[in-house]
């Protein structure tokens, strides 16, 4: 998409809108997204050893993102409520963060993309790192919330430069 290219969601007059997908052919569609939690080096070892004070923080973390992507309808306007046919969140350390990255996978089929389920998924189980873990490292960053593939729809596939 270009510059000039118009908005979907903004009517004629600058009204917000539902997009109407109703007319778009059923194809299998995946989006994957990304965030990053960078910490202490001591926090992230008292995650992946187990024992923050909350419990599991990566097990509660995944949950959270495969509720959340369930829901983004709820939380964002405009978007569509989508059938969902799987979701996973993958958590995996990075020592040289030191964090944890999370990707988060949303598919299904369907009319419309399933980025923004992907990227709740991906955000609110970062948010949910961050909450189980605040107590012992309030200084945590939430970064590099992104999109990094999706597949599928009239706009074909696409990958962003530079992710895996």
């Amino acid at each position: 998409m270009s510059a000039a290219t118009p908005l979907t969601h903004i009517g004629a007059s600058g009204e917000a809108r539902m997009v109407d997908v109703g007319d778009k052919a059923e194809t299998e569609r995946l989006a994957v997204a990304e965030g990053r939690v960078a910490m202490q080096a001591a926090t992230l070892a008292t995650i992946r050893a187990g024992n923050a004070k909350k419990g599991d923080v990566l097990g509660t973390a995944r949950i959270a993102g495969i509720m959340a992507a369930k829901r983004a309808h709820e939380l964002i306007p405009l978007c569509h409520p989508l059938m969902l046919s799987k979701v996973t969140v993958e958590i995996e350390p990075d020592e040289t963060l030191p964090g944890l990255v999370v990707r988060a996978t949303a598919k299904l089929t369907g009319r419309t993309g399933v980025e923004m389920e992907a990227l709740t998924a991906a955000s609110v189980a970062c948010l949910t790192i961050y909450d189980m873990a605040k107590a012992i490292d309030r200084g945590m960053t939430i970064t590099g919330i992104r999109v990094i593939e999706k597949t599928g729809g009239k706009s074909g596939d696409w990958r962003a430069g530079g992710a895996g």
